[in-house]
């Protein structure tokens, strides 16, 4: 049956696929993004083109953060379900502009549960983040893990997320699904994030950071392995946990609707095979400057995903070496598409 789905971030990089994937099994799809300049804006334009091109897709530039506008368009569209995705991203950039993340994280994400509330919608589905795991060291990481201590304010907003929606769950029955990402990686990816940086600089002949002295292994999960997770869990709302224990509860569901998910690859890479990877694709060797950690950062990450298989019947399977040549390939292109319009 055919539903109408609002995403939020539609212009971004994982909102752009998912609403591709909805768009091409029918559904009909309201997309809002404010196509901030946290980076090149051009590709989000690009990106925003190519969902343009489908009839059933429709859009508004508008900022999740301004109440106005998203209590406007929740009254206007009336969508069946919500995935939300915008979110002020970024684990480094949180430790320079912090505003931009209450603004949007926490401001934003009340307005978006605001409106499903007062229209009834039948599923949230949301992103929060493996960051949300912090100082952990317990690996791999399980979605009733203990995270009360978040190492960047980016973590702390997206842990404040999960606990937003379950108060909504809990007062207004509104079934929400949070999303932990791990590492998400592919064509049309940010540029701010490991892949993009590595590739551009190897292939323009700069150093690329290695932060941690390449100490650092991440669970990277490829972008189609995520947006097949996030359709699955879509269409099956979040229930009550009919075995859930408040004299002993955990925090992945709960009496109410509610329920946290990790989404991850579940073969963590070290992230020097995960360089080795993308100099193979490029077939260049990259001029590697070694750095200490970053602050804010975290050494390893893991995720466990037995808790999405049992409920929705998917695991993330795709090879980082596939994942990594695609992007490669996507890569070349998107330059020299860019470099013919130019």
């Amino acid at each position: 049956m055919r539903k109408k789905v609002l995403v939020t971030g539609a212009a971004g990089f994982i909102g752009m696929h998912t609403t591709l994937q909805l768009l091409g099994r029918g559904d009909q799809v309201v997309g809002v993004d404010n196509l901030n300049d946290y980076y090149d804006i051009s590709l989000k334009e690009a990106r925003l083109a190519r969902l343009m091109q489908e009839s059933s897709f429709g859009f508004y530039r508008a900022d999740v953060a301004d109440r106005a506008a998203m209590e406007q368009l929740f009254a206007e569209e009336k969508p069946d379900l919500v995935i939300h995705l915008a979110a002020q991203a970024g684990v480094r950039y949180s430790l320079t502009n912090p505003h931009a993340y209450i603004d949007t994280n926490i401001q934003g994400f009340l307005n978006i549960l605001e409106g499903c509330r007062h229209i009834g919608v039948k599923h949230l589905v949301y992103a929060s983040s493996s960051s949300v795991y912090g100082g952990n060291t317990k690996l791999p990481f399980c979605e009733d893990d203990n995270i009360d201590h978040p190492v960047s304010l980016y973590a702390a907003t997206k842990k404040a997320n999960e606990l937003m929606a379950h108060t909504y769950s809990h007062l207004y029955r509104l079934p929400t699904t949070g999303l932990r990402f791990f590492t998400v990686y592919g064509p049309w990816g940010r540029p701010d994030m490991a892949l993009f940086l590595f590739t551009k600089a190897i292939l323009d002949g700069h150093a690329i950071d290695v932060f941690n002295q390449g100490n650092m292994v991440r669970d990277f999960t490829f972008i189609d392995d995520i947006v097949e997770g996030i359709l699955r869990i879509l269409d099956k709302p979040a229930t009550p946990n009919p075995y859930f224990d408040a004299s002993q509860p955990g925090a992945a569901s709960s009496n109410a609707p509610y329920r946290i998910l990790n989404i991850g690859n579940s073969h963590p890479t070290p992230l020097m095979d995960f360089i080795t990877a993308i100099e193979d694709a490029l077939g260049v060797k990259a001029i590697k400057n070694f750095l200490p950690m970053q602050a804010g950062d975290i050494p390893a990450t893991s995720a466990n995903t037995d808790a999405l298989f049992e409920w929705v019947s998917f695991k993330p399977n795709t090879p980082v070496r596939e994942g990594v040549l695609r992007f490669v390939n996507w890569y070349q292109s998107y330059l020299a598409k860019a470099s013919a319009e130019t």
